[in-house]
């Protein structure tokens, strides 16, 4: 029997197209065996729709509810604007033949499925969101669509599904900077690059909502544009009307859409079990056919009998089994593991983890392995758990029951480990690598899935294995909080009772291979095979023998510099405190500002959202001009961040059996394919600086070795020369000229002979800034010139090297078009906010510019460290650092020209052949008995 809508009811109104995309873009592509019919976005779509339903239980439970579709493109907005979402891609060609399964999906899940002709899915939205408000009720529209804000308040709110937030009147005013009603106003103002709606030039959202909140509505605004006291923005608004008005017709939503249905049409109602069941196993996704059926309590159908797999690299592309951590086996004997030994013989691949009492792999023990041969075939084996007291606390060191000897578990996994005929598999493998290390296993060849998705998605998301399993599997892991807890009460590892363990690890193991079948495919799909093979993989055993080398650190060096700055620091203080005529917390932000611009007047202070002032160092540097004071504020924090950051906290990090510090390499850090530094970070020890560059004196040779450094030199400006092809630049490159002082005399005139430090000093100003998409006002900073100044440097730069600026554009318009720009190598990195607008536009811009070439060194260097092992094989030196364009080695005094020699062939040589430079790449060495001395 339908009910009656009306109060007390609540209507879910689900945006049809954000599922399906969704959906699209988070799974790989997936064919029905059968026929070769694609079916990833519904598959997709079927899991989405499921959760949904399983999530919406209980009193705030739905009792109406629809999914909206578009249908078609074309809408009463393109006979308004024939140009209406006209830069618009065209629709993937293998989700084309998915968008009707997709309807199909939703009415075997006995869910309402609504579309219009010539209206799109928002304007049904608007229209059945008031109605329902009308008639009394609620309505939740699940989408995170900007669009549909406008609809927001008396009882309609929105619900981000992705990221599990809901959209009230207070979030569209954070969005928007107005209320809901003034939405479309601001829109109209601001336009849409997305949709191509034309708006006001030059508005964005922030000056549309400033000027809405001063006129009141867009009709006011329109016909006062006179009043507005700034020319420039008058003007747009007056010569713009007639498109602006234009622009609030394409945004505003229709309310008033001619349905052929009413809300009580929506009711909620239970799928058909015959009908969902037989629409699932038509699609052939057998897991969850078997999931809704378990649920129902009927037996699944039978699969159809065509089982023919379509082609493909492998591992195959199939349906897996439901994720089940309590299917998992402990293993606790030998020939239990033996078992699972010979299956990996089998297979001929195994997944594995480690799991260990901490996360420093060259401290912690190992305390068990997990194994996965199989979609939902893992093991765990426990190795060193300990044993509990009767009242549930481990006070204990005594081994728990039930576990297998730690020799005897490695000597039986050891072979199998090591032979090179078994592919290893592991979510961030150089982890679990160092840990068997240390127990004399070698893990080789291995495969990373978390390299995979970086190769793959860099840029678009994070590679952690949670992501990954949620995003390829629509899995969740059991949290390691859930074991461990957190805080004060939190436990290590060992401590957890073995049968927890195995869920956990296990499951581990299990992910990690689903993530491996399912990421390998694409590797050859998305083209980026190369960029996994040669860039990603080998470096990862490269960089753990790095990080297991470590290097040497002088404790008593630091001790002194800590107090030596400390001291510093405290005169510094008073100097600080006398110039402000009062002592005052120099650390405290709220504390400053008020001695800045309350006490001393200073201009240019703005409060925050706590009410306290901006004091941040782009803050203190514009004011440093002005007075003393912001100056030695800027000193004091580099004092305290060298001594917190480094000389204290690296002290903290000297192993205490090596002597040696011991950094951890992320490959997947930054989204270029630069390493990033971790426990403790030594990318960033500041060189600027000659405090900075004393910290590297700490950093030390052992006795009778040196420390020898090699250094691109200028890398990216030679890349720059090359990608851009600028005649100029790669002359002065090829001649060996000072780069900076032959920029310097192109731009400005100066012949080289009578070259200053002060013009050399601003060209090369110019050319780093550049490559990372500076502006006038950046360089204006850079150079404590005026704002007009450092624009008409750079405007002079483009026209001297014009080919920079062509290439600058080129490579944002092929961002904009795919999504991705890419280095000379083939790794792609993502730019999914280039089209945005706002600030958030103009960051993607620079990044997208600027991505190709600092990603072309990265990957240069990556390439040297790769061949680096062989090309210094027998000759005693060891590869210990990375740091940028710099790689530091610990060599024998008497081979220090025989490693020179070797390493610079290495790097220099490193594009070839694969790309052929058209500059020299240049390295330059340095040597000495701590880092300081060789840089």
């Amino acid at each position: 029997m339908t009910q009656q809508f009306g109060k007390g009811c609540h209507l879910h109104l689900i945006d049809g197209s954000a599922f399906i995309f969704r959906a699209y873009h988070a799974l790989p592509p997936l064919t029905r065996k059968s026929d070769g019919l694609p079916i990833g976005a519904v598959s997709g779509f079927c899991n989405m729709l499921h959760r949904y339903v399983e999530g919406n239980t209980g009193p705030d439970a739905p009792t109406h509810v629809a999914v909206i579709f578009d249908k078609g493109s074309h809408t009463f907005r393109n006979d308004l604007y024939d140009l209406y979402k006209a830069n618009r891609e065209a629709m993937p060609e293998d989700l084309r033949p998915q968008i009707p399964l997709t309807r199909r999906a939703t009415e075997a899940f006995n869910i309402a499925c609504k579309e219009l002709e010539g209206y799109e899915a928002d304007d049904i939205i608007a229209t059945l969101s008031c109605q329902a408000r009308d008639a009394g009720g609620r309505v939740t529209i699940i989408s995170s669509d900007k669009d549909l804000m406008q609809l927001v308040g008396g009882g309609v709110e929105m619900l981000d599904a992705m990221k599990n937030t809901r959209i009230d009147v207070e979030g569209v005013e954070a969005k928007f900077g107005v209320g809901p009603d003034r939405v479309v106003d601001v829109q109209a103002l601001a336009g849409d690059s997305v949709d191509n709606v034309p708006g006001a030039p030059g508005i964005g959202i922030k000056t549309a909502a400033l000027l809405i909140n001063e006129y009141g509505s867009l009709e006011d605004l329109l016909d006062r544009a006179e009043e507005i006291k700034q020319p420039k923005r008058r003007q747009t608004l007056i010569e713009n009307r007639e498109q602006i008005e234009l622009s609030k017709k394409l945004v505003q939503l229709d309310c008033e859409t001619p349905l052929d249905f009413t809300l009580d049409d929506l009711e909620v109602k239970d799928p058909d079990t015959e009908t969902l069941l037989g629409f699932l196993n038509e699609m052939e996704f057998r897991t969850l056919t078997k999931r809704i059926a378990d649920q129902m309590g009927v037996e699944p159908p039978a699969p159809p009998e065509t089982e023919t797999l379509g082609g493909g690299d492998a591992p195959e592309q199939v349906e897996m089994p439901e994720i089940d951590p309590d299917s998992y086996e402990t293993v606790t004997t030998a020939d239990q593991l033996q078992t699972w030994i010979d299956r990996i013989y089998e297979r001929g691949y195994v997944a594995i983890d480690s799991e260990t009492t901490g996360l420093d792999e060259m401290q912690v023990d190992l305390v068990g392995i997990c194994i996965a041969t199989d979609p939902g075939q893992a093991c765990y084996v426990p190795l060193t758990h300990k044993a509990a007291e009767g009242d549930g606390l481990f006070a204990t060191e005594d081994l728990a029951e039930g576990q297998m000897p730690l020799n005897e578990a490695l000597d039986l996994l050891k072979p199998v480990l090591e032979d090179d005929a078994i592919l290893k598999i592991g979510q961030n493998m150089k982890y679990d690598a160092k840990i068997l290390k240390r127990y004399g296993i070698s893990v080789a060849p291995i495969d990373d899935t978390m390299l995979m998705s970086y190769a793959l998605n860099a840029g678009l998301h994070t590679h952690g294995m949670d992501t990954l399993s949620d995003r390829y599997l629509g899995h969740q892991p059991i949290p390691i909080k859930e074991l461990l807890g957190s805080g004060k009460s939190m436990i290590t590892f060992d401590k957890v009772p073995v049968d927890k363990a195995t869920r956990y690890a296990a499951e581990d193991a299990d992910i990690t291979l689903r993530l491996w079948q399912t990421l390998k495919p694409q590797l050859h799909v998305k083209k980026v095979t190369t960029v996994y093979e040669t860039l990603e993989r080998p470096l990862s055993p490269v960089l753990a023998q790095m990080e297991m080398h470590g290097i040497k650190v002088d404790r008593d060096t630091l001790s002194r510099m800590s107090n030596a700055f400390a001291q510093k620091m405290a005169g510094l203080e008073a100097e600080i405190h006398e110039l402000a005529g009062e002592t005052f917390n120099v650390g405290s932000p709220k504390q400053l500002g008020e001695i800045l611009f309350d006490k001393m007047g200073l201009e240019g202070g703005k409060k925050g959202k706590t009410g306290a002032y901006a004091t941040g160092a782009d803050v203190l540097e514009d004011l440093a001009t002005e007075h003393d004071l912001p100056a030695r504020v800027l000193d004091w924090r580099q004092l305290s961040k060298l001594k917190s950051t480094y000389t204290d906290s690296l002290q903290e990090h000297i192993h205490p059996g090596t002597g040696r510090v011991h950094t951890s390499y992320v490959q997947t850090g930054a989204n270029t394919g630069r390493l990033a530094s971790t426990d403790p970070n030594l990318q960033n020890i500041p060189v600027r600086s000659e405090e900075g560059r004393r910290i590297r004196e700490a950093f030390i040779a052992e006795e009778g070795k040196l420390l020898l450094s090699l250094d691109y030199s200028q890398i990216e400006l030679r890349i720059l020369a090359h990608i851009a092809d600028i005649p100029q630049l790669k002359e002065a490159f090829a001649e060996g000229q000072d780069i900076h002082a032959a920029t310097a005399s192109e731009m400005f005139g100066v012949p080289l002979d009578e070259m200053t430090p002060e013009v050399r000093r601003q060209a090369k100003a110019i050319n780093f800034g550049v490559i990372y998409g500076i502006s006038g006002f950046g360089l204006a900073r850079n150079l404590r010139i005026p704002r007009g100044e450092a624009q008409g440097f750079i405007d002079r730069y483009f026209e001297r090297f014009p080919g920079i600026k062509d290439y600058m554009n080129s490579t944002t318009e092929f961002g904009k078009a795919n999504g991705y720009v890419a280095t000379l190598f083939g790794r792609r990195i993502h730019t999914p906010d280039i089209a945005a607008k706002g600030p958030r536009s103009g960051f993607a811009r620079r990044a997208a510019i600027n991505a190709p070439i600092q990603g072309t060194a990265a990957d240069i260097i990556r390439r040297a460290m790769i061949r680096m092992p062989e090309a210094i094989e027998g000759l005693p030196a060891k590869m210990l650092l990375q740091v940028h364009d710099e790689l530091i080695f610990e060599v024998d005094e008497s081979a220090v020209e025989d490693v020179t020699a070797a390493a610079r062939k290495v790097m220099e040589s490193a594009a070839a052949p694969a790309v052929k430079i058209d500059v020299p790449l240049v390295v330059d060495a340095g040597h000495g008995k701590n880092w300081a001395e060789a840089h």
